[in-house]
């Protein structure tokens, strides 16, 4: 089941590893950068939901007034960030998991970031 979940994932050319990336940076590029990007259709449609769920409205915004909401949900939502997440790490393989469970929180504030950043930039 790993191998399978590691082939859906795309190739994303732009990423050069190198020695000299962290254990974060590392795991962020060969994992989290290709699940994101895989993901990003269910990403998308699953804020969608939560915005219609929470009667929230990006239409009578403006680009920089939708940018400071988007941002302002991904700092006050715990509910909404906890499910992106679990876009992801869904993917993960168990050894990635075990890998995660160790630095979480450091791998959490990365995700959160880079999901943001794919969400506002289907906005903007």
């Amino acid at each position: 089941m790993s191998d399978l979940k590691k082939q859906l994932r795309p190739e994303i050319p732009s990423i050069v590893l190198t020695q000299n990336f962290s254990e974060e940076e590392r795991f962020q590029n060969e994992v989290l950068r290709p699940i994101i990007k895989l993901q990003h259709d269910l990403i998308f449609s699953c804020f969608e939901h939560y915005l219609q769920q929470t009667k929230g409205s990006l239409e009578s915004l403006n680009p920089v007034q939708i940018d400071a909401y988007i941002i302002n949900l991904f700092k006050t939502s715990a509910r909404l960030k906890t499910e992106l997440r679990g876009l992801v790490i869904g993917l993960f393989t168990l050894e990635e998991h075990q890998k995660y469970m160790e630095i979480s929180s450091q791998l959490n504030r990365r995700m959160n970031n880079m999901i943001q950043q794919r969400i506002l930039s289907c906005y903007v």
